[in-house]
């Protein structure tokens, strides 16, 4: 009997921030596990995503955070950031603070994405009404009372409601019946009457609220007071990074005091040696939840009482732009700010006169309440569960006691299906408004109310050498033929491993070979979400090898120690061809370069065993033989795979370089010109072959024939992306520095075709290499230079070799020939370190021989021609050797 799974429904009532973070992290969760499911979201609001805080339209509302921290998936930091680099804002950055506005689209752009993706698994459903009472026994479903007479009925529920409503508490009885009173400032057309009106304004709070407010109605010839208990506005965020800092170690006897004692010493050491104090501060974020639940409910107090508003304006503090308004409104007298509370107010010939405590008197048309969420959750819905006992409220009163976001009800216990995040945990957790708490809460809530399915022993499907995939036959037969064309450097595997993760969107192996073709080869992949989708999707159903191979794609992605952890994966799995073909620095990928010079090759060695005689590990043998030299043997080992494998392009790649090492260029141009126009049509890197081809005609010092090769074949248009740059650009430079190309040299036509990320910070030292040859032969100072500088803070092969070999190549341009020379012959033993082919590093020597003629050192032009043909004849090089002065 085939076992059928119950579709459980999930109630989400609030559709804003948190409503929405969750219901993504539902929608995704759901799709990965392969977990049916009914998704109900009731909001009265005509957009999801919005809720109070990112509804505003006003341009000046900005974020208080970020938007590198604002993402809505803890493990892909930068997916905001790309998102507006996708919606219309290409430059920004992570440091950068988009207005609320912005986010509120983006929060309901995610979640109609995530909707989209999860179709056939997750049905969701917008109930535009209200959530009024909850019912139910604790072992039956909930029971949700609509505004409009509905009923609705779930499995579980999360209640993600947002903050507290103000209540006004604070406001003398005359004040709070006033019709110049508002008291809920962010309603709709709430301030229309004040944006009319030129009288004077009283806020009352000066918290973030306080602010906008104030922004939003800053005028000429109006002053806008605000009042508060502390009169402490909030405190920007600096202009540039200070440095991170770590948290200080606790005391083991955690009591307000010493934690009062730890937190003052180590700002003071953040001043000391950073110069500002937000490093520290920031510092305390991972661990303010965990030392919040360590203090008594009396130390909790008293950190209200004495603490709580100097933390509240250091912790949420104004984005720079916002203070820099803020600023120019105090210096102008047009806001004014005072320390205190509203003792009296009376209405008086259409104004209302506001005593202050300390006996202050104000003139203002309006009072404004800015005081914030109210401590306690009074809406009819939650009012109902506290009144039943099925709910009661948190500690010091706020929000809702919970236990990892379950209800806990009059007893202590989490009986019933009903949970909650964000602003209603916060007597629990103190900090747990901001996006980044609650993003973390959404995904802990998904894992939980989606519960993997138990695992049934099966047999597993294997890829095309055997190794077992978590998958099942129809995503894995998608994964074997990608993995086909990745061994066979065709094209196509792009699309095929696409297919294995639409197939099976928890497929953990299909997202982490995106994630490596994104980062190595170019490929249009979202890499840093295909990897977080990877490195989930292992976390939940995946093999050790699986999980060691994402991890590795995480490290390679990440220059975090990926070259070496690849070398142990393949140590212990040496027949995952995907994982060899990514260590091995041929056409596909740019290899391990963190290792010494050999390893490649020993590499191969050590893993025959597990590949008898396959073709794929042949064309690779084949390939590192020709790197030692030992052509021979390299040219019958690429024949060897060829007669199995006719489509094998490592092993035509092997044979390429066989035939210019040797210096066969007339049968090398003739037999690889052949391929080209035959078996090799489906290449994925087809104009790798044709730069071969071109690559022979410049030894045979046919600049016609390169010219036409080059328009024909390697011409932007024909050749895009980090495959331009690396041979479309580097021919040119090359043609040129032989004589090969007589006027105006087209790399403009190159570079713009590779994205200003790759050019000017590329993830790879050989993209960087090839990234920093075409900007010389552009002569585009200013974008080497640039160059230099993120070489300089990135993996150890770039700043030890791409550094210095911008300015050499810097020295090139400028005429600082002899500078040039010796930077450049300085760097010939070690450029190995940056992977790709002799034949392609080969640039740099040449680069090499041009300066030293230009600086008229022809002796050692001379014997480095010398050196050249010893090596190999060519032509092109006894040509020049024989043009040198005497």
């Amino acid at each position: 009997m085939t076992e059928v799974r119950k579709r459980p429904t999930v109630a989400i009532v609030g559709a804003g921030a948190a409503g929405t973070l969750t219901a993504v992290q539902l929608c995704e969760t759901a799709t990965r596990r392969r977990t049916p499911l009914d998704l109900v979201l009731v909001d009265p609001a005509p957009e999801a995503g919005r809720g109070t805080a990112y509804a505003t339209p006003d341009p000046r509302h900005r974020l208080n955070v970020p938007a590198g921290g604002m993402s809505c998936y803890p493990d892909d930091p930068g997916h905001f950031t790309r998102w507006l680099c996708r919606h219309g804002e290409p430059t920004v950055s992570g440091a950068d603070f988009a207005t609320r506005y912005r986010y509120g689209a983006y929060l309901a752009d995610t979640l109609a994405q995530a909707v989209v993706r999860s179709h056939g698994t997750v049905s969701v459903r917008r109930l535009r009404t209200r959530a009024e009472s909850c019912t139910g026994t604790p072992e039956g479903p909930v029971e949700l009372h609509l505004a409009d007479g509905g009923l609705l009925t779930a499995d579980s529920a999360v209640l993600a409601t947002g903050p507290a409503a103000p209540t006004a508490a604070w406001a003398p009885p005359a004040l709070r019946t006033s019709p110049r009173f508002v008291n809920s400032p962010w309603e709709p057309g709430a301030l229309d009457t004040v944006r009319e009106d030129t009288a004077d304004l009283l806020l009352v709070g000066t918290g973030l609220t306080a602010v906008d407010l104030a922004l939003t109605l800053d005028r000429p010839e109006r002053t806008v007071h605000a009042v508060s208990r502390s009169g402490l506005l909030p405190q920007p965020h600096a202009l540039g990074p200070a440095g991170a800092m770590e948290a200080p170690s606790w005391p083991r006897d955690l009591t307000l005091n010493a934690l009062r004692r730890t937190v003052y010493r180590h700002v003071s050491c953040s001043v000391r040696t950073r110069g500002d104090w937000r490093p520290a501060l920031d510092s305390l974020r991972p661990h303010t939840a965990r030392l919040w639940r360590s203090l008594t409910p009396e130390e909790r107090g008293e950190f209200l009482t004495h603490e709580g508003a100097l933390w509240n304006t250091h912790r949420h503090r104004m984005a720079p732009t916002t203070a820099e308004s803020v600023t120019r409104a105090r210096t102008a007298r047009r806001l004014q700010v005072h320390a205190g509370t509203i003792a009296d107010a009376v209405e008086n010939d259409g104004q209302l006169v506001v005593t202050l405590a300390n006996g202050r008197t104000l003139h203002v048309g309006w009072v404004i309440d800015c005081t914030g969420p109210g401590q306690r959750l009074e809406d009819p819905l939650w009012r109902g569960l506290f009144e039943t006992g099925a709910a009661v409220p948190g500690p010091l009163g706020m929000g809702v006691a919970t236990r990892d976001g379950r209800l806990l009800d009059t007893q202590g216990r989490s009986l019933r299906p009903l949970f909650t995040l964000g602003a209603p945990r916060r007597g629990e957790l103190w900090e747990t408004t901001a996006i980044p708490e609650i993003r973390v809460q959404a995904a802990a809530l998904a894992r939980h109310l989606l519960a993997p399915p138990a695992r049934r022993a099966r047999r597993r499907p294997v890829d095309g050498l055997g190794l077992p995939l978590s998958t099942h036959a129809e995503a894995a037969t998608a994964y074997r033929n990608g993995l086909d064309r990745v061994l066979k450097v065709r094209a196509g595997a792009e699309d095929a491993f696409t297919r294995a993760v639409a197939l099976d969107p928890g497929f953990a192996l299909g997202h982490a070979a995106l994630a490596l073709l994104g980062h190595e080869c170019g490929a249009d992949v979202d890499v840093p979400r295909a990897l977080a989708d990877a490195q989930r999707c292992a976390h939940e159903r995946a093999d050790e090898r699986e999980r060691s191979f994402v991890d590795v794609i995480t490290r390679r992605v990440q220059c975090a120690d990926g070259d070496r952890a690849l070398i142990r994966h393949l140590d212990t799995h040496p027949a995952d061809a995907l994982a060899l073909a990514a260590a091995v620095p041929t056409i596909a990928f740019s290899g391990a370069t963190d290792l010494d010079d050999d390893y490649a090759l020993r590499l191969v060695e050590r893993t025959s065993p597990a590949y008898d005689g396959h073709w794929f590990h042949t064309s690779l043998l084949a390939f590192l033989r020709q790197e030692q030299g030992r052509l021979h043997e390299a040219g019958e080992l690429a024949h060897r795979a060829l007669g199995v494998e006719p489509a094998s392009g490592h092993a035509v790649h092997a044979l390429a370089h066989v035939h210019y090492e040797s210096g066969a260029h007339e049968a090398g141009r003739d037999w690889l010109d052949g391929w080209v126009s035959g078996q090799g049509r489906g290449a994925v890197h087809r104009a790798h072959f044709s730069w071969h081809i071109a690559l022979h005609e410049l030894a045979l010092d046919d600049p016609a024939a390169v010219r036409r090769r080059w328009f024909a074949q390697l011409a932007p248009g024909r050749v895009t992306g980090v495959r331009a740059l690396v041979d479309s650009g580097s021919l040119l430079w090359r043609a040129r520095l032989s004589g090969n190309w007589q006027g105006e040299l087209p790399t403009s036509d190159v570079l713009d075709t590779v994205a200003c990320e790759v050019l000017e910070r590329p993830a790879t030292a050989f993209t960087a290499l090839h990234a920093a040859v075409a900007l010389t032969a552009a002569g585009d100072l200013p974008a080497l230079r640039r160059l230099r500088d993120h070489a300089a803070g990135a993996d150890p092969v770039q700043r030890e070799v791409i550094a210095p070999l911008c300015d050499a190549f810097a020295a090139l341009v400028e005429h600082r020939f002899h500078e040039a020379a010796h930077g450049l012959d300085a760097l010939l033993p070690v450029l190995r370190k940056v992977g790709g082919s002799a034949a392609q590093r080969e640039v740099v020597e040449e680069t090499l021989l041009y300066a030293l003629v230009s600086a008229g050192r022809c002796d050692a032009a001379r014997r480095l021609l010398d050196a050249r043909l010893d090596r190999k004849a060519a032509p092109r090089d006894r040509r020049m050797l024989a043009g040198l002065p005497g």
